[in-house]
């Protein structure tokens, strides 16, 4: 029995003929291009919709764009990295660009594949989120493609970048854990030990913030930092070597790099019998829609991701369309969002 003939695929001449107009006002359509009227847009596009018409994204890169944005997501189980990419699709909506994403991984290896591999495919441009990778390969993918750099600080003239100002986040959860009277406040960071990383990743920046903000509050004596990791498993390994720690040497509160670290705490403090705020306050950073939920009710700080993904969309049309400006960079403020984790010291 032979198998059924393939379905032809809708072109542009089959457009054109079932819109009554020429291939050169549907292009200009397609293109969004000067000339068309809206009575002809209008015409033009309900024509694609009656017949399905999807323009062919390899001819459409020949002719010069693809209309595709690749997005390097670095952890598509820290639920903050969504809220990024919320803020690009809603920004995108009325465009003709589609997003596709790929995972970083956490690693230069497989960022560089991801990287190389949306420059092959003839990409428009490149969003990538919190990349670890070295400054020479962002360069090089900036070269080679419009590129904006998401959570990650320093700056280069090959792409633009946006970012919050980490610093002032730390400072904002260890002032209001000092106002609440505690001075015994940890701080479990991301390892990190490469020069460049430790400069231009947040992770590093906030570390710093907490620090300065410590010596500020003249709490210098009772810094404390554990280094694990920005993960669920990191925040319970560190707090699990907080707690094990005589009464009197462990902290009161403790500041969470990440909502995702801060998931950890809890679930330590909870394993060890113990109560949040009750014997250890707790705060985070990224706001994540699970800080808020009721159970939880999280202090954490909101660093605006929608916000970024929104001016990562507008720096990266802005470059499309040219190429040789100047870069951009783009810092947000940060603001505290109090809840039910923290409280007063109880001893």
């Amino acid at each position: 029995m032979e198998s059924p003939a393939r379905p032809r695929r809708v072109t542009i001449v089959d457009v054109a003929r079932h819109a009554q107009v020429s291939t050169t006002a549907v292009s200009k359509v397609l293109r969004n291009a000067y000339g068309a009227s809206p009575q002809m847009r209008a015409k033009v596009r309900r024509a694609i919709d009656e017949l399905g018409y999807r323009p062919h994204a390899g001819a459409r890169g020949l002719r010069g764009q693809t209309y595709t944005i690749g997005v390097m997501l670095p952890d598509i189980r820290n639920p903050f990295f969504p809220e990024i990419l919320d803020g690009v699709t809603a920004s995108l909506t009325d465009t003709e660009y589609q997003v596709l994403l790929g995972p970083g991984c956490n690693g230069e290896k497989e960022e560089a594949r991801v990287t190389e591999a949306m420059i092959d495919r003839g990409m428009d441009g490149i969003i990538l989120v919190a990349p670890v990778s070295p400054r020479a390969h962002l360069e090089r993918v900036g070269s080679a493609v419009p590129t904006v750099v998401v959570g990650r600080h320093g700056s280069s003239p090959a792409y633009d970048t946006v970012a919050d100002d980490d610093i002032e986040g730390a400072a904002l959860v260890v002032g209001h854990l000092a106002g609440l009277g505690h001075r015994r406040i940890a701080h479990i960071e991301h390892h990190e030990t490469d020069p460049t990383r430790l400069m231009e990743m947040p992770n590093a920046r906030r570390a710093d913030g907490y620090r300065l903000a410590m010596r500020a509050h003249g709490l210098e004596e009772w810094i404390d930092v554990v280094s694990t990791s920005y993960t669920q498993e990191g925040g319970y390994r560190g707090t699990q070597e907080l707690l094990a720690r005589p009464a009197r040497d462990r902290p009161t509160a403790v500041f969470a790099g990440a909502d995702i670290v801060a998931m950890g705490v809890l679930e330590a403090v909870g394993e060890a019998g113990l109560t949040v705020p009750g014997d250890l306050s707790v705060a985070g950073y990224d706001n994540t829609t699970f800080a808020a939920f009721g159970p939880i009710s999280l202090t954490s700080v909101d660093q605006a991701g929608r916000e970024m993904g929104r001016n990562a969309v507008r720096l990266l049309l802005e470059r499309i369309v040219d190429h040789g400006r100047p870069s951009t960079k783009v810092i947000l403020s940060p603001t505290l969002m109090p809840r039910r984790s923290t409280a007063r010291p109880s001893n």
